[in-house]
């Protein structure tokens, strides 16, 4: 299947060498392709997490890498993130109210080569996600943007809509408790 066909069928209206570029780009930020994982560890970390079961030999060429997913996301998240401007009219406002709230802590967003870029999960049409300032307000600072995404468009098994496992953002979208999601968000990062 062709990259074109692909991405129109996820509905990301971007040419194919440019998501490449994504790709690459996001590929280029994680850890070395050949990263051996005992390389991160002092000798006595390593015979401990050896002790206990874990498996510090590197990935064997026949396993699939395991970074793929997260490029992909990663990629994702970056093309189909909103400018200033965009977010500015899809909110209704003027531009410098959205670098208001993004210093703020009121909107989700990273600095990029061309400015700021806004993930698209916080917003609806004429507006943003209903209860996102209280959600916000509770995700640990550390958690990069990717992570946030994630969560939010997630299935949660303690958030129900129609009997079924949630996302935090349908959650949302279905009138559910902002604090809710934010109690959920305040672990993010913490091993269960």
């Amino acid at each position: 299947m062709a990259l074109e066909t692909v991405l129109a069928k996820a509905g990301l209206r971007i040419d194919p060498v440019e998501f490449l570029g994504l790709v690459e780009d996001a590929a280029r930020r994680l850890s070395p392709a050949a990263a051996d994982p005992a390389d991160y560890f002092t000798a006595d970390q390593r015979d401990t997490l050896v002790d206990v079961g874990l498996d510090l030999a590197p990935r064997r060429p026949t396993e699939v890498d395991s970074r793929a997913r997260a490029v992909a996301a990663e990629a994702v998240l970056r093309d189909s993130a909103l400018t200033v401007s965009s977010a500015a009219g899809v909110v209704g406002v003027d531009t410098s109210r959205i670098r208001h709230r993004l210093a703020a802590g009121r909107l989700a967003g990273w600095k990029d080569r061309g400015g700021w870029r806004l993930p698209a999960w916080q917003f609806v049409p004429g507006g943003v996600l209903p209860g996102l300032e209280t959600v916000l307000a509770a995700v640990p600072d550390d958690q990069p943007p990717l992570v946030v995404a994630a969560f939010m468009t997630t299935p949660q098994p303690d958030l129900r809509v129609e009997d079924r496992p949630a996302t935090p953002r349908e959650w949302l979208l279905a009138g559910g408790s902002p604090a809710r999601v934010a109690t959920l968000a305040a672990t993010l990062g913490i091993p269960a």
